[in-house]
């Protein structure tokens, strides 16, 4: 049992309090996840400018920002606890062959030129502390609180997950078939850094994206290729989906204003929200992909 929520914003006028809102939602999902927490927010910052969410672990923050900067010129850093955030206009793929073979020791949680993304082991309410989520802005995001059960309880074993630029998900069930299809996404060049099947999924939604599909046609096929009970929350630069499974045993529910899109596990992650109670309240029909934005 985990917990999954997110919220897409429709308007501009909550941009401000996207952490806040998010934050709340999290805390509640406690009781569905308390050995490991996450969020991504999704901020744009600029068309040239790429973001890449870092957890350094227990590499000192000083002796990292000295070296990554003889490597990779003009860039920024923003450390928040053990994660950085490091800003830059070169290309992905420079970046993350020089993390890879000159910090060993660092994680790249995700990259883009929107999501920045935050994730521990711990109390969700403690997570949410140590990141300071309330305080960040943006125009969607999404969370999750672990229950661990068939992967290890670490910080790469935790929530959301991203595979591709711009890119994660989130889920709340259990695929059978996630060791044959790392299998066939391991030939097609995709890498894994855990053992836990969220990242199969994540990788199979990446993969999928880059031969041009949209994120609701991703979704449509992959009730066809991912054997399991799941509900999925995943997001893009510009979109933001959920699914569930044909059986539905993973519970979700949603809540729709003028203003916003929220996605929660359970109703009671949502009560906080502003104007909840005049929302468009309903669960999501087996089956059905329910997507916003692009």
């Amino acid at each position: 049992m985990c917990g999954i929520v997110g919220i897409y914003l429709k308007t501009k006028k909550f941009e401000k309090n996207l952490g806040k809102m998010l934050s709340g939602m999290l805390n509640n999902m406690e009781s569905r996840g308390p050995d490991s927490a996450g969020f991504a927010i999704y901020k744009n910052e600029g068309s040239k400018i790429y973001k890449f969410s870092l957890c350094i672990n227990d590499l000192n923050f000083n002796i990292f920002k000295k070296n990554i900067s003889k490597k990779i010129k003009k860039i920024k850093l923003n450390q928040i606890s053990d994660h950085v955030i490091l800003k830059t206009e070169e290309k992905p793929k420079k970046v993350i062959e020089i993390i890879n073979s000159y910090f060993p020791e660092v994680s790249i949680v995700g990259y883009g030129k929107s999501i920045e993304i935050f994730k521990q082991v711990g109390n969700p309410k403690d997570v949410v502390k140590k990141f300071k989520l309330g305080e960040f802005s943006g125009t969607h995001g999404i969370g999750h609180t672990r229950m661990a059960t068939e992967s290890a309880i670490t910080t790469d074993g935790s929530h959301p997950y991203s595979t591709g630029e711009d890119e994660c998900l989130v889920h709340n069930g259990s695929l059978s078939n996630h060791n044959n299809l790392r299998r066939e996404l391991t030939k097609k060049g995709n890498v894994f850094n855990s053992e836990n099947d969220t990242e199969v999924a994540a990788g199979y939604v990446s993969q999928s994206l880059s031969n041009k599909k949209s994120l609701k046609e991703t979704l449509t096929s992959g009730l066809k290729d991912l054997d399991g009970f799941y509900t999925f929350i995943t997001g893009t630069r510009k979109g933001f989906a959920i699914v569930r499974d044909e059986i539905a045993c993973k519970p979700a529910v949603i809540a729709e204003t003028k203003n916003y899109v929220a996605i929660a596990s359970e109703f009671q992650a949502m009560a906080h929200l502003p104007d909840v109670n005049a929302a468009k309240i309903f669960e999501p029909e087996p089956g059905i992909v329910y997507s916003w934005g692009k």
